[in-house]
């Protein structure tokens, strides 16, 4: 896999008029000090601007001054504490990375910093609000150390993306597990992830104001330097920079300032990624900005405009009493993600598509045997999957349930035990053919449905389905699905085709759709029913819970039908997986079998997004071990893929059912922890 590092980059022509820059700094904080008078404004509480007035006049009711002084000053100086430690963050993480999408979301720290609170929030020890910003700085500070060694610094957007997606992916479902193991212990640590700026009264704030103002102050005193690395590294060595030591500063700083925000509202997704790429255009215009002494500010400034913002339109857009239960977190994942998509989609992609992995030659015999020793493997875990669990049966049993002889207990466990194992079997295996399909037609050994976001958009739809409607069956789940699928594949092939679905652009496009997908869906579990929600987060894990065989039929049948498909078209498919010419030249027509190809991937996606909830990593990871199994020729990758992947995903369903039965943990959950060790290992292997 070839993966292009982005061009150096170049010093914008700008105009050095301090007058320009300190007039536009002055509208940043003019804007800012709008934003935050109308926060204070807003709220359940009959509390107006008039009212707002009185209390700081001293004149107001003692009940309105107590609602503005305990809970509206401080969820406003939270917003603009938040807002500018990650925009500061995000700026100094940009600059000395030369990437820009390193931020505190993209290299992972908010996730560090969840999985370090709730390893401390397992031991049961109650850490005062200090002592929790610390932990949280170094879980953060270890997974951006992580996603930085692993993706390098300056060598590209998408490895960078990638490894911190993938990176906190694995966190995510390693903390989720914690919530479910220790519930008692992690109490708050769910709402907690969510980000919300509300506070009671100023003390967290108070505290974490020091952390803020040591890395503002030790970034500034970098900036001379930060500046000699924005030329590059040659550049700065020669101007005396030691290149190592100012970005190994920077980042502890960044994290620093991301685990003070973390500490005090939770993760606020995507700020420190837009609010630099805000600042851009205007250091185009004025070179003051192009300095990181002025930029970084700056940057912290659009950062309070981003989170102020973003409460202010949720509270003006949503009736207040909804809003309150709205995290902050969301709307500004919303934002960023459109942000995300419109970047990517204007762009100029350089990376190109990807280079075709090097072609591998296999005997028959080794496919076979690959074939024979998988096939085996499938039948271990398919009877081990329907003998384990919270009751532990034997193959007798299963004989006797077979042929309607076996008692009231063995046959309710099995009536609903059989139909998970189905449902993990053929979500895995059509997860896997999606996967192979997208990679196949796009060229692209990083698309997978998840990354690419047609995921999300399948949960997206059955989720809307599920908690409007209460009595939607399989068939209208599927379809509502497929429906979501079809949007989501819409936005993502639909720009990325522009580029012939160029390595870079398919990619961020994808994972922005897919951040969208995801705001959307939290929105959806907030705003509606909570019994609703409860039924849709527990299908949102990947869990095979309460699955039917009505619920299999959809997905069977659509399986049934990929493989089919796949296999008649196979040389269509290793035609199309070469290149553009090569498929004209033979007279086919690349558009039409590669939307074909497409359309069945998303089908697949959908209907097994419909019968066991998201599950990523499969359709990365299945393809790329069939390929290095058995070579490249879609005869063997597909029915090798699809082995793959029903295994990987029983095995999952399995761990997750016993490990800590009675209670049980999401496949999706058990995927991501068995797959993030692989994807990231792939990344270091193709970095070479």
């Amino acid at each position: 896999m070839a993966v292009t590092a982005s061009p150096p980059a170049t010093r914008p022509s700008a105009v050095p008029s301090r007058t320009g820059t300190a007039a536009v700094t002055a509208a940043l904080l003019l804007l800012v000090t709008a934003l935050a008078v109308v926060d204070i404004t807003q709220g359940t509480a009959a509390v107006g601007a008039p009212e707002v007035w009185k209390a700081l006049t001293g004149r107001a009711d003692p009940d309105d001054a107590s609602v503005i002084i305990a809970s509206r000053l401080p969820r406003m100086t939270a917003g603009l504490l938040v807002g500018a430690v990650l925009g500061m963050a995000g700026a100094a993480l940009q600059a000395v990375s030369r990437n820009v999408l390193a931020s505190p979301d993209t290299l992972a720290v908010n996730a560090g910093s969840y999985l370090a609170l709730g390893l401390a929030a397992v031991t049961g020890v109650s850490l005062p609000l200090l002592a929790s910003s610390g932990v949280a700085f170094a879980g953060g500070l270890v997974a951006a150390a992580v996603v930085l060694g692993l993706s390098g610094l300056g060598t590209g957007t998408v490895r960078l993306v990638l490894a911190g997606s993938a990176l906190m992916l694995g966190l995510t479902a390693i903390t989720e597990a914690l919530l479910l193991l220790f519930p008692q212990q992690t109490e708050g640590l769910y709402r907690w992830n969510q980000g919300s700026i509300s506070q009671n009264g100023f003390d967290g704030v108070l505290q974490m104001v020091p952390l803020g103002v040591i890395g503002l102050v030790g970034l500034l005193l970098l900036a001379p330097r930060i500046d000699a690395l924005a030329l590059g590294e040659d550049a700065a060595r020669g101007l005396g920079v030691p290149v190592r030591a100012t970005r190994v500063t920077v980042v502890v700083l960044a994290a620093l300032l991301s685990a003070a925000a973390v500490t005090l509202a939770g993760p606020i997704g995507f700020v420190g990624l837009c609010a630099p790429a805000l600042v851009r255009p205007l250091a185009r215009r004025f070179r003051g900005y192009s300095r990181a002494r002025a930029g970084i500010p700056v940057a912290g400034l659009a950062g309070a405009v981003l989170v102020l913002g973003s409460d202010v339109l949720l509270r003006a857009v949503v009736p207040a009493d909804v809003a309150v239960a709205v995290p902050t977190g969301v709307a500004t994942s919303l934002v960023g993600a459109l942000f995300l998509v419109v970047m990517a989609a204007r762009v100029r992609d350089s990376a190109g598509a990807a280079a075709t992995d090097r072609l591998r030659v296999r005997s028959r015999t080794a496919f076979l045997t690959v074939a024979a020793v998988l096939v085996a493997v499938l039948v271990g875990v398919t009877i081990a999957a329907v003998l384990l669990g919270d009751s532990k049966l034997l193959l007798g049993d299963v004989v006797n349930w077979a042929q309607g002889r076996a008692g009231r207990t063995v046959g309710f466990v099995l009536d609903t035990r059989v139909p998970r194992v189905l449902a993990a079997l053929s979500a895995g295996a059509a997860l896997a053919l999606a996967g192979t399909l997208v990679q196949a037609v796009t060229r692209n050994p990083l698309a997978e449905p998840a990354v690419l976001g047609v995921s999300g958009g399948a949960a997206l739809g059955a989720v809307l389905l599920v908690t409007t409607v209460a009595s939607a069956g399989p068939w209208s789940v599927a379809g509502a699905a497929f429906a979501g699928a079809a949007a989501g594949s819409v936005v993502v092939f639909g720009l990325a085709a522009r580029g012939g679905f160029r390595q870079n652009r398919l990619v961020l496009v994808g994972f922005g759709t897919a951040t969208g997908s995801a705001a959307l869906i939290s929105l959806l579990i907030v705003l509606t029913d909570p019994f609703n929600a409860t039924k849709a987060l527990t299908w949102l894990s990947g869990s095979t819970y309460g699955r039917t065989a009505v619920d299999v039929v959809p997905l069977a049948a659509v399986l049934a039908v990929g493989v089919i498909v796949a296999v008649v078209r196979r040389t269509e498919l290793d035609l199309l997986s070469l290149d553009e010419d090569t498929p004209k030249l033979l007279g086919l027509d690349p558009a039409r079998g590669r939307l074909g190809f497409l359309v069945l991937s998303v089908l697949l996606t959908a209907t097994a997004v419909a019968a066991a909830g998201t599950i990523g990593f499969v359709g990365l990871v299945a393809p790329h071990a069939a390929r290095a199994l058995v070579g490249r020729q879609h005869v063997r990758v597909v029915p090798v893929a699809v082995l793959l992947g029903a295994s990987l995903v029983c095995v999952a369903d399995l761990l997750g059912r016993t490990v800590i039965a009675p209670a049980q943990l999401g496949a999706g959950l058990m995927t991501a922890v068995i797959g993030t060790p692989y994807f990231l290992q792939l990344l270091v292997r193709t970095r070479r």
